[in-house]
């Protein structure tokens, strides 16, 4: 089976579920926001937490679609930077106990986390983050040797604003003859890297995913539309429209994916796990059509679940759906 590598911020998610809102007003964190906390804080927040109760899990975009990936089969690696602490040993297992082949660097601040509070009641999350060691990763970091053996190269967007270090990991991944994908992630940081990000896109990626908003931002058109440009740049593009489902082009074959049926009650690593399922695919020789439509099988089983992990029943059901369709679309002799 084909091989993947992802590059991407480290960061263990850390969470916690709250009997009411005392606790994010204690900490001027508002309900159901993003917050960026100074190192300070965010050590006050976590050992405010620790006699709660809280559940450590390790995460990142790139990360979520290895684990995935791992899951799936594919021997999978990845390139992160972690603290020499206690988040970083926790997040250091949990990749281990997926197969994945880690490339964990030591950095000098503590792990990077996203502090996580599950509001009862309606189950609303509220975030406070501090990228720690994650920001320390940088193109001196690389070497040519960590890319070598792998077909597949993927890198989550977030990354694109350290500019210099996503130059060298493609370059790199271009040399070791891998098939390079990337995940936009964010619309804010398309927009502030946008003409950094054609170049890339244009020079050395064969795969791009983005949800709507992150394609206009990238093309300034609608999504359909932004689907055709950017497949004009590379071999696949792959717009992704949440409930409505996900549009795949290359070159002139064009499909409109529709959803997978799902009762969602949390879409995070819902785009992580969609280019989990889809890169797998492509790696098996899929067609298109197939790769976009396993995609969708998987999203839809991690937005019923709260946070980026699929529970077991929900993985047995979703092999199942695949193979089926796999089968289905398997010449026989």
């Amino acid at each position: 089976m084909k091989s993947i590598l992802g590059i991407g911020n480290a960061l263990t998610d850390i969470l916690a579920v709250l009997p009411d809102d005392k606790f994010l007003n204690e900490y001027h964190l508002p309900k159901g926001s993003m917050q960026w906390v100074d190192k300070d804080t965010c050590d006050k927040i976590f050992d405010a937490l620790k006699p709660m109760g809280i559940q450590y899990v390790a995460g990142g975009s790139a990360a979520n679609t290895i684990t995935t990936t791992a899951i799936f089969g594919m021997p999978s690696g990845f390139i992160g930077k972690i603290g020499d602490d206690e988040i970083g040993s926790l997040y250091k297992s949990d990749q281990e106990q997926y197969g994945i082949k880690s490339t964990l660097l030591k950095g000098k601040d503590i792990s990077g986390r996203a502090m996580v509070f599950i509001t009862a009641a309606n189950a609303e999350r509220t975030f406070a983050n501090y990228m720690g060691a994650t920001l320390e990763m940088g193109p001196e970091d690389l070497k040519q040797e960590y890319f070598e053996g792998y077909d597949y190269f993927h890198i989550e967007g977030y990354l694109v604003q350290n500019q210099a270090l996503v130059r060298k990991a493609v370059e790199m991944a271009k040399a070791a003859g891998c098939i390079i994908s990337i995940d936009m992630a964010s619309y804010n940081v398309v927009e502030s890297n946008n003409s950094f990000l054609h170049n890339i896109v244009e020079n050395y990626v064969d795969i791009v995913f983005a949800n709507e908003t992150e394609a206009k931002a990238f093309t300034g058109k609608e999504p359909e539309e932004a689907c055709h440009e950017i497949a004009q740049m590379v071999q696949i593009a792959v717009v992704k429209t949440g409930k409505t489902g996900s549009m795949i082009q290359q070159g002139d074959e064009f499909y409109q994916i529709q959803p997978w049926p799902a009762k969602a009650i949390d879409a995070t690593g819902a785009g992580d796990t969609y280019a989990a399922g889809f890169l797998y695919a492509h790696s098996l020789g899929m067609p298109l059509k197939v790769c976009g439509e396993i995609g969708s099988i998987i999203a839809a089983k991690v937005v019923e679940v709260v946070g980026s992990k699929i529970d077991i029943p929900r993985w047995k059901a979703a092999k199942q759906e695949i193979r089926e369709l796999i089968s289905a679309n398997t010449p026989t002799e």
